[in-house]
């Protein structure tokens, strides 16, 4: 084998190559089965419907117009962002966080309270909101680590509880006239996060705000901790075996319980970083979990696990949520674009599945050339 065939090989071993090759796949076959069900329901309009949702903010002629909806996305991407680390984070531990929807969900209840009833500056908000969540998150750690109680089960009970209990909450700041909170805007202005110069990049787009670097930096530090500290491998390995990790002295209850403590916090950043822009009011008379906690799981496993890949993943799949809203409603929904991010979803685990193929793929090249070598030397 020559040094070009090897570099070639070591680099499709490489798992993060191997993960964007095995992503990129997803998004394409997922973007093509959402282009089929365009065709099935009206094939008039399949080609720009599909072309609407890529494009999202390029929608629009006016570069100024592209600015500021670009900056919407990139608000809207940043909670996404938190939701998917809060769901990375505990997947690392050997944990499902399906609760990040539902520590979401108190996060904002936190901050807007703080915000709206107690007229909190918005650092008080953002720190409330990080607490209560951390606080939700810790309750389904306590009790996988002391009862057993499997995180799925107890994170799904408490997501309903979280919602209806905010929804509850925030009735006491509701406007009179409509089913939505006050706006912080004209509120309690001090609760609004600053914007640090950042909406005049975006076209005045008073929306964005600090929120967004805060959101990339909490990346990067969840993937240090993760990778180069001495938390992150104790929690990695009461993750892979927690009997194991006992034995070797590692206090495996309070490394559950402290994972979902984090993975909540940073859903609850996700919340304050999100509502704390006035971008949107809490409607009380909600009766779903949002979707962004939800979201949070595709970007996830779309961005390889890793969270540096998340940031783009996260991107990406609000990116075409946002571009259903310019399709065409009078031949399709706006939630077309969901559905194509459902798709997406559930090949994630393509994902998986691409990276064995291609390495029994490899080893099976490898052995295949061993024994060619050694029919050579013989003869």
């Amino acid at each position: 084998m020559n040094k070009e065939s090897e570099q070639k090989e070591k680099l499709l071993r490489n798992s993060g190559f191997q993960t964007i090759i095995g992503s990129l796949l997803c998004i394409v076959i997922g973007l093509l089965v959402g282009y089929v069900v365009l065709l099935v329901i009206n094939p008039g309009g399949a080609g720009k419907a599909i072309t609407a949702i890529l494009k999202n903010y390029f929608y629009f002629p006016s570069a100024i117009a592209v600015k500021k909806y670009l900056g919407t996305t990139l608000v809207k991407a940043s909670a996404l962002l938190m939701c998917s680390l809060s769901v990375l984070f505990a997947w690392k531990v050997g944990l499902f966080n399906i609760g990040a929807a539902g520590q979401y969900v108190v996060g904002v209840g936190a901050c807007l309270y703080c915000g709206l009833k107690l007229g909190m500056p918005w650092y008080v908000c953002l720190v409330a909101a990080i607490v209560t969540a951390a606080l939700a998150g810790g309750i389904s750690g306590a009790l996988k680590a002391y009862f057993n109680v499997n995180e799925v089960i107890s994170c799904i009970m408490l997501n309903w509880m979280g919602l209806y209990g905010v929804n509850m909450l925030l009735s006491t700041v509701k406007e009179q006239s409509t089913p939505y909170t006050k706006p912080l805007g004209t509120t309690n202005k001090s609760a609004l996060l600053p914007n640090a110069g950042l909406d005049q990049i975006f076209a005045n787009n008073e929306f964005v705000t600090m929120g967004l670097p805060i959101a990339v930096l909490m990346a990067i530090l969840v993937w240090i901790v993760l990778e180069k500290t001495k938390l992150g491998f104790e929690l990695k390995a009461t993750g892979m075996n927690k009997n194991a990790a006992k034995y070797c002295g590692m206090r495996e209850k309070r490394n559950i319980i402290l994972t979902m403590v984090i993975a909540g916090g940073l859903a609850g950043l996700g919340a304050g970083i999100f509502y704390l822009t006035g971008i949107e009011q809490w409607m009380v008379q909600q009766t779903s979990v949002p979707a962004m906690g939800f979201n949070g799981i595709a970007a996830a496993f779309l961005g390889g696990s890793n969270p540096i890949g998340v940031i783009f993943s996260s991107y990406f799949i609000q990116h075409i949520t946002s571009g259903g809203a310019y399709v065409d409603k009078t031949m399709y929904c706006s939630q077309i674009s969901d559905l194509i991010s459902a798709f997406i979803i559930y090949l994630c685990g393509f994902v998986l599945f691409f990276k064995n193929w291609l390495n029994r793929y490899l080893d099976k090249k490898e052995e295949k050339a061993a024994g060619n070598n050694q029919k050579g030397g013989g003869a």
